[in-house]
């Protein structure tokens, strides 16, 4: 937790660069389209690292009942205008490992968060001791096996020879991106059952003409929604989800 990355001091850039772009957009949408069949009936939810509360927001629209945490005071002050005239919203300002009530949950989400965390596998042991039996946790994260892929696109390899370490840390630069398949194997390793899993931009960041990814969204969505789920295009999503089942 002390080294955890949160993003006060930054909270403008930070939703600028998440959903003023279009790799946000495009994020947001294929994530409320996975999730769109695990909201069919009413459930509590609680949203880890929610930031801004976009996606809380989109639950909440869905007709159930969410909790937004996050970190940063920072970020929830922008939340705070968009959720506030829900009332089946409540906001919480803290850090993962201090919710104390996950058992209480349906429905736990936890987006782009593991790849931000001093100690991420960690962070998965604790969301799977303390939800209940039967619940749902959302998850996706930062896929290192496609920033290994793009960068060599890229040419990068000396960044690639050297680890894919950063000298200096940029603020918006995940620190900790996870291999897909690794994070997948410890989740089932620890009883998670996997009901779902798919690449979340799977070939909006690997464009030439960076300029289509704009001039040409629609079309690229659609091809997203018609590959992400399968192999081997999955496992390049520059994000990766997953829905789990504690058993």
């Amino acid at each position: 937790m002390k080294n955890d990355h949160i993003f006060d001091g930054i909270a403008e850039k930070f939703a600028n660069n998440i959903y003023g772009t279009t790799k946000g957009r495009l994020r947001h949408t294929l994530l409320c389209d996975v999730l769109a069949p695990y909201l069919a009936r009413p459930l509590k939810a609680i949203e880890i690292g929610g930031g801004t509360g976009v996606m809380t927001a989109h639950i909440a629209a869905m007709g159930h009942d969410i909790v937004l945490t996050d970190a940063s005071s920072d970020v929830l002050s922008k939340a705070a205008p968009l959720l506030n005239a829900s009332d089946n919203i409540r906001i919480r300002h803290q850090y993962l490992q201090e919710i104390d009530d996950l058992a209480a949950y349906d429905l736990v989400v936890c987006h782009a968060v593991l790849e931000w965390l001093d100690a991420p596998f960690d962070a998965i042991d604790f969301i799977h001791k303390n939800m209940k039996r039967g619940a749902r946790l959302s998850l996706s994260f930062f896929n290192q096996d496609a920033n290994l892929f793009a960068n060599a696109i890229y040419g990068n390899f000396d960044y690639i020879a050297k680890g894919m370490k950063a000298k200096k840390q940029v603020r918006l630069n995940p620190k900790q991106p996870l291999g897909a398949m690794r994070v997948v194997d410890y989740c089932e390793s620890l009883g998670f059952k996997v009901l779902d899993k798919a690449g979340i931009r799977c070939f909006h960041d690997y464009m030439r003409d960076i300029s289509h990814q704009n001039s040409k969204f629609d079309e690229l969505l659609a091809l997203e929604r018609q590959y992400h789920k399968m192999p081997p295009y999955l496992w390049l999503g520059k994000y990766f989800h997953l829905i789990l089942e504690k058993g």
